[in-house]
């Protein structure tokens, strides 16, 4: 098995990457299904549980992943279970406890935090129900395999974003850095992948660092307030901004129109939300990382239906790459995909891959837009 911090999808997975894809995105609260069971009707299959962690810091969520992991694990043959946290640990962890009782065979999860995750998965462990990490891989835990992305590539993208966007500005730019949770290792592989790229520019003085600031729980309205904060703290001066993702992105974008200085300052993102595409449309964000929710969904439905059947081996086949767990000094088995950096100059890609539909951006004044850029 071959080792790296963050590995891309095998070739022999067995799932195709049409489109690589990346990112978080704007909260919606539209997405409702926190404590809903995925669809009715039980699907006859083997039973297995999905706990998502909430509907605002990302619509992706409900919006994507719940149709998408739903289908994809009829598809292989199970019964799936799949609720939302709503962003409340005791919620997330009285789910996990009543799925563990109602005799799941996988518990999939991902988490709100490490601590509760880890505890869910001592408990699931106690049972004899392995535990998958999706998404969001839980330090110090026990979760034998991880889903994901490569995280530290989709903050590369960020960040050369950002130099890209900023290629002309005259040396000493200032950034303004808003970054994700602290207590999500994907706000930290993020930034450490955004550091890859800029680290070299703030220290060679092309670029000057203003602040970087972590926001709780992705909170858009915290990251707004934050933002608005370091730039009037700084005389209201900013040159580029890294959001970390799209929801954030939102939030710096109207303090920046309060100012005057949308279109003028490029923002990052992440999730390749309808919100956010239609926000790089107009010319309020440079890029945003796009992630084919849907090869996660369907990786992660074939390690479940894996381990659900006791096929181990078969489960180790698929996730042949490995991520290296600092905190608990282990090697967790794991399937990523590569993201994808989304300019306006490709937006196209993400509709031509379904991810979302032309009439969900295309509207009104970005319908001339759109045709320009042949997007349909």
């Amino acid at each position: 098995m071959r080792r790296t911090t963050l590995a891309l999808l095998s070739a022999g997975v067995g799932v195709t990457l049409v489109l690589s894809a990346c990112g978080a995105n704007q909260a919606n609260n539209a997405g409702g299904g926190g404590g809903n069971t995925s669809g009715g009707a039980s699907s006859g299959g083997i039973k297995v549980g999905v706990i998502l962690p909430d509907t605002a810091s990302s619509a992706r969520w409900e919006g994507f992943d719940k149709p998408l992991l739903e289908k994809a694990m009829k598809d292989a043959g199970l019964d799936p279970d799949i609720q939302n946290a709503q962003g409340d640990v005791q919620k997330f962890s009285t789910l996990a406890d009543g799925m563990i009782a109602s005799g799941v065979k996988v518990l999939v999860m991902a988490s709100l935090n490490a601590a509760s995750a880890n505890a869910i998965a001592s408990r699931a462990k106690a049972r004899g129900i392995p535990t998958i990490d999706y998404d969001r891989l839980n330090l110090g835990g026990s979760a034998e395999y991880y889903v994901s992305f490569d995280n530290v590539k989709v903050g590369q993208l960020q960040g050369q974003g950002l130099a890209d966007a900023m290629k002309d500005k005259p040396a000493g730019a200032q950034v303004i850095e808003i970054e994700g949770a602290p207590t999500d290792n994907n706000a930290t592989l993020f930034h450490e992948g955004q550091q890859k790229v800029l680290k070299p520019l703030y220290d060679g003085g092309k670029l000057k660092l203003v602040q970087s600031q972590p926001i709780d729980e992705w909170n858009n309205q915290k990251g707004g307030t934050t933002f608005e904060q370091i730039l009037t703290g700084n005389g209201g001066k900013v040159d580029g901004v890294v959001a970390a993702n799209d929801g954030l992105a939102g939030a710096v974008i109207t303090v920046l129109k309060k100012n005057g200085l949308n279109g003028k300052v490029p923002v990052t993102g992440q999730d390749a939300t309808p919100e956010g595409l239609k926000a790089i449309l107009i010319g309020d964000q440079y890029m945003t990382v796009y992630k084919a929710i849907k090869l996660e969904a369907e990786a992660v439905a074939k390690l479940t239906a894996f381990l659900a059947k006791g096929d181990k081996s078969g489960a180790d086949a698929l996730a042949k790459d490995t991520v290296h767990d600092g905190t608990g000094n282990r090697d967790v088995k794991s399937v990523l995909a590569e993201p994808k950096l989304i300019t306006k100059a490709n937006v196209k890609d993400v509709v031509a891959d379904g991810f979302v539909k032309a009439t969900e951006i295309c509207a009104g004044d970005l319908a001339a837009v759109c045709t320009q850029l042949g997007i349909s």
